[in-house]
């Protein structure tokens, strides 16, 4: 076999130098405290048991989609479980993508044009930032959840748009004038697990017309009665251009979805590379998308459990005088800030020692000095085993 490149190697020893060295976990039987699985449904054996049941009594007995969406894989269950996700977030459309990942990457690379203009949150997921990054529209980060930094980008370029107006010859006023601007971010960011203020975000951009874009990966299952995630909590989904769901968290599956126009979606399937140019997903995974969809909308106990244990962790933190460590979060996840990546992974070992399955979060996935353990919080945790991890935190960081 050729030796590896030298210059690939020297990228791997100075991740290992800076103790930021990325591997692959190990199962374990830990208390959870890791996984995205918001109210179990990942281990939900009637989840999988009703998938299976669905299969046969409709006799779906294949196992792949045999081609992209486009040629011979879009079976009748994408329409089905499309119909179902459009109705059930109230949205006029809905369009499965393989994974969250392929649908940011799919939108992003597609949808702005040639000189429109992305303004993002600082924070926004890594996918959508590589979405940005192929696409040909010029993009422009703003501080985190700061509208008024938001606002001042947003006028500066409506300024340079009026300056082209004026200077560019008659034959491309049309093309300078049709500039948009798009607005993205997340409902809840995945690592500070806090959220926007989306209706002042809303009057922002209906004042400049610009569009909304918001990533609700990480509050589908946990906002809502019936874990609609946060935009149709706040009785908002209609002032947003495009959502985009994704189901390997609160779901417990795999995929995703963009909510949308009828035209919205239209565009993506002519011109969304992700979704054009890859095989589609298997039957019994959008099956396992309808059924969780399903019992989103039955299993209410499982997510007033998992309001129950956000309210309690946030009460136990106060008490334990570790809120000042923590970011200010009202979602599932929760995140404590421990600079320093040996530090941060010194701590979550201890705490992985005492039994809790509890992740450090290193640069550079997040900024130098903000690195942090990361908590997921669930259905299926108890109010003992919260406080139990609290209290193993706080010998950790006090002793």
């Amino acid at each position: 076999m050729k030796n590896f490149p030298k210059s690939l190697s020297q990228k791997l020893q100075q991740r290992e130098q800076n103790n930021a060295l990325r591997k692959l976990p190990v199962s374990n039987n830990l208390i959870d405290f890791a996984s995205n699985d918001y109210l179990g449904f990942a281990n939900s054996e009637e989840i999988f048991n009703q998938t299976h049941q669905y299969l046969l009594e409709n006799d779906i007995k294949i196992n792949g989609a045999t081609g992209s969406r486009l040629i011979s894989g879009n079976h009748n269950l994408y329409q089905i479980t499309e119909d179902y996700i459009a109705d059930f977030h109230q949205s006029e459309t809905a369009l499965i993508f393989n994974s969250g990942y392929d649908a940011n990457v799919g939108f992003f690379s597609s949808v702005p044009q040639r000189n429109d203009i992305i303004l993002y949150d600082e924070l926004c997921h890594a996918s959508i930032r590589d979405g940005i990054q192929m696409s040909n529209a010029k993009s422009y980060k703003f501080q985190h959840n700061d509208f008024e930094d938001l606002e001042k980008l947003i006028l500066k370029q409506k300024s340079i748009q009026k300056n082209n107006c004026q200077t560019v010859p008659k034959l491309r006023e049309f093309e300078v004038l049709s500039i948009e601007i798009y607005i993205v971010t997340e409902s809840v960011f995945s690592m500070d697990g806090d959220s926007p203020n989306v209706e002042e975000l809303i009057n922002l951009c209906e004042k400049y017309n610009c569009y909304l874009v918001i990533d609700e990966a990480h509050a589908l299952g946990v906002f809502g009665d019936s874990g609609e995630g946060l935009i149709q909590y706040q009785g908002l989904q209609n002032k947003v251009f495009a959502r985009i769901m994704t189901f390997g968290k609160g779901l417990g599956c795999h995929g995703a979805a963009i909510l949308g126009s009828n035209e919205l979606k239209n565009y993506l399937v002519n011109f969304a590379r992700s979704f054009i140019y890859t095989t589609g997903l298997s039957p019994h995974s959008v099956a396992a998308i309808l059924i969780a969809y399903q019992y989103l909308k039955s299993e209410k106990e499982a997510i007033q459990k998992l309001k129950n244990n956000i309210q309690f962790f946030n009460q136990e933190k106060l008490q334990m005088g570790l809120k000042p460590m923590f970011v200010y979060s009202k979602s599932a996840i929760q995140c404590a800030i421990i600079p320093g990546n040996e530090k941060v992974k010194s701590i979550a070992s201890q705490l992985q020692e005492n039994g809790f399955d509890v992740k450090a979060i290193l640069s550079p996935t997040v900024p130098e000095g903000q690195e942090r353990l990361r908590f997921c919080l669930h259905s299926y945790n108890s109010q003992k085993e919260i406080s139990e991890v609290l209290q193993q935190l706080s010998l950790s960081v006090f002793k």
